[in-house]
Parts: structure tokens; C-alpha cells; sequence
């Protein structure tokens, strides 16, 4: 078994780095944990030597570096073929691919106006037009693969996969900004943050005392 280490930053802010940080644990699969920490700019502390890109999350498989969540992601697929990470059936799979993709590129306005915080709470902050958008086409897709796929339990495509852990940082968001779902789309945010791993990293995040100013534009 390669040897894996997982760079992150912190547990409060750092959606990226909690996307694979959770598919590792609710998978069960060991790795080291490597937590940096933010600057006041939002670059990483100590970064240096760690990450190509000066950026996180980054794994390393024993002495290679793969960067990017979803990189990484696809990699421990590969890697823990056993796991079945991704759906089993090649249409869901597809599927799956595709919304994690679409997580990967879209929804900015969510993530400028919504900031990761999982200590705090803004009920109604953020809320424009765009961002409505954003939420609206986030339960056509929960809504949409738990209609399709979901049958066989109470994520996306039944059992954990990949998208699930790349929307928990979604879940979170939701919740900061006490956002009112629809009753699929809102039961599938409860079971996202109810998953031992979510549930984990939340924890850590909420035990956090590191002050972003970057990160909180709606400290008072």
C-alpha cells in the first residue's frame, strides 16, 4: 500500500481541502494529515516544497505529488479500486464524473458571495440573484441524481462516492447561510453532514481560533 499524505489548510475555510480529506476518511483509508494554516491573503503557510502549485489540497503518494481535488480524487479511485469510489453502473458513473466536473468550474458566485465558515453563522448573507442561480442549479442536481441513482440508499448514487464528498462543502455553506431547501434536496444536505467523515472535519473546523479577515467579510 503507497504511503499517502494529505496537505490541507484549515478545517474552517478551505472547501478544497476538505473534498478529499473526507473521501479519504468515510472511504477508510489511512493517510497522514499535513493541516497548514492561511496567511491574512489567503496563500498557505509553509507551502513550500509541498505543493507544485502553491496551492492546497496536494497528495502525496509516497514521494509524487497529485494536486487538485479532483486530481487527487480520481487518483485514490485508481489507486483503491476496492472502495468504489465511483458509481458502479457506466451511466452513473458518467453522471457522476459530470457533476463533480461541473462542481469543479461553476458555481463562483456561490463561492464569492458564500464563503466556506463552518464556526459561524449569516442566515440571509449572500443571497443575490446570481447566487440563487447558483443554488438553484445545485438541487436540480441532487434532486436529479437521488431521483435516477439514489435508490439504494440516501446520497447522490445511493452509496459514498466521489460526488459526494466533492458537494459537502456545499452542504456546509447551506447550512452557514441557513438556506431553506426543498424537502430532496434538503434531506440529501442532511444526510452530506450527518457522514462521520463531514461530521469529523466539521469538528476540527469549529475548534479552529485562526482569524481570516480574506475569508469573513461578514465579521462583525
Amino acid at each position: 500500500m503507497p504511503r499517502l499524505r494529505l496537505v490541507i489548510a484549515n478545517k474552517n475555510y478551505s472547501s478544497w481541502s476538505m473534498r478529499p480529506w473526507v473521501l479519504l476518511t468515510q472511504a477508510g483509508i489511512p493517510f497522514e494529515e499535513v493541516q497548514l494554516k492561511f496567511n491574512d491573503d489567503v496563500s498557505v503557510r509553509g507551502i513550500e516544497g509541498l505543493s507544485p502549485t502553491g496551492k492546497v489540497p496536494v497528495l502525496w503518494v509516497d514521494n509524487e505529488p497529485v494536486w487538485d481535488s479532483l486530481a487527487i480524487m480520481e487518483t485514490v479511485a485508481e489507486l483503491f479500486p476496492n472502495k468504489s469510489l465511483w458509481p458502479q453502473s457506466p451511466q452513473a458513473r458518467a453522471h457522476a464524473r459530470s457533476i463533480c466536473a461541473e462542481m469543479h468550474s461553476s458555481f463562483g458566485n456561490l463561492r464569492s458571495k458564500m464563503v466556506m465558515n463552518i464556526r459561524s453563522s449569516h442566515p440571509g448573507k449572500g443571497r443575490t440573484p446570481e447566487v440563487e442561480k447558483d443554488i438553484a442549479r445545485i438541487v436540480q442536481i441532487w434532486e436529479g441524481c437521488r431521483a435516477r441513482f439514489g435508490t439504494g440508499g440516501d446520497l447522490l448514487f445511493g452509496g459514498f462516492s466521489i460526488a459526494d464528498a466533492m458537494y459537502a462543502p456545499v452542504a456546509t455553506r447551506l447550512k452557514t447561510y441557513a438556506v431553506t431547501l426543498p424537502p430532496v434536496a434538503q434531506g440529501y444536505a442532511d444526510a452530506l453532514l450527518n457522514l462521520p467523515a463531514v461530521q469529523r472535519w466539521c469538528e476540527g473546523g469549529r475548534a479552529e481560533t485562526e482569524f481570516v479577515p480574506a475569508d469573513e467579510p461578514y465579521a462583525t
